[in-house]
């Protein structure tokens, strides 16, 4: 039976990436200066992290029920089951819109099946889960075997992450503003991780941007699995320069595979800011 795997554009990959893969992936967008852009446009991006420097405010949206609705509707018309793949749900209501959406579609198509997984995991560590995905379902493997894929794996899915300016996290509420102002005053930088329930988690935090990449890097180090025969996904917020740190960092520590590198989808962008680094790969468990 054939079947699609659906997921959005906060999984940060590439269009070269979705092409080798093979998924579908809904191009969100984001409003900024009363305008609104694609978050699928690599000039759209980075006008987007241009703006954001200057604190100009930006809104985004996730895909809400009647969304789901309609992308889903659309593949079961043409008789394709459907595996969804959706953004952390501690961090968006998106996995909790696809489940609604297909707990109804299932009563109109009840010899097509809907599986929702929830990812746990945000930004480009949610699209290392769905590259591996594409490419199981490109070697034959059944929608059933590839959902378990993903539920076996996803809590070994690992972000490390740091920002450099705590303004876009205070803008958003996540920050005390007391917090916000001792860290600009200090220079403070915070390392965070996401957690088994798909959480962003405060770790430690370090004075220095530089000290900030060495921890993290540090910290990949002592828990990746096999980085040999495995790639490591870097996300960042228009920070091409602390990528290219980093991956000396960890070069000088280790040998992998390899490296992907993308910018993070403005959906989540709007929250962690311009000059963020994002670390994604395997570990024994999440780090």
């Amino acid at each position: 039976m054939s079947y699609v795997i659906i997921t959005d554009s906060t999984c940060s990959l590439t269009d070269q990436e979705i092409k080798e893969c093979g998924v579908k992936v809904v191009q969100l967008s984001f409003i900024i200066k009363g305008e609104e852009y694609k978050s699928n446009s690599t000039n759209d991006i980075q006008l987007f992290y241009d703006e954001l420097r200057k604190k100009e405010n930006a809104s985004t949206s996730c895909i809400n029920y009647q969304g789901f609705i309609d992308i889903f509707e659309e593949e079961l018309k043409k008789g394709n089951d459907i595996l969804s793949v959706s953004f952390s749900s501690a961090l968006s209501a998106t996995y909790q819109n696809s489940v609604m959406a297909s707990n109804d579609l299932k009563e109109k198509y009840p010899d097509r099946k809907i599986v929702c997984v929830d990812s746990l995991m945000a930004s480009y560590g949610g699209g290392m889960l769905i590259y591996q995905a594409g490419l199981l379902k490109k070697e034959g493997k059944t929608i059933e075997e590839v959902a378990s894929y993903l539920n076996d794996n996803k809590l070994k899915a690992t972000a490390l992450f740091s920002v450099e300016d705590l303004f876009y996290l205070y803008r958003g509420g996540r920050v005390k503003p007391s917090s916000y102002l001792l860290a600009k005053a200090i220079n403070i930088k915070p390392l965070m991780h996401m957690d088994n329930e798909g959480r962003l988690v405060a770790t430690g935090k370090v004075i220095g941007r530089k000290r900030a990449i060495l921890s993290l890097v540090e910290r990949l180090v002592e828990t990746i699995e096999d980085p040999e025969n495995q790639e490591i996904y870097i996300g960042h917020g228009d920070c091409i320069k602390d990528v290219e740190f980093a991956i000396r960092l960890i070069d000088e520590r280790i040998k992998v595979k390899g490296y992907r590198v993308t910018y993070i989808d403005p959906v989540i962008g709007v929250h962690s800011g311009p000059g963020t680094i994002a670390f994604f790969y395997f570990a024994k468990e999440r780090a």
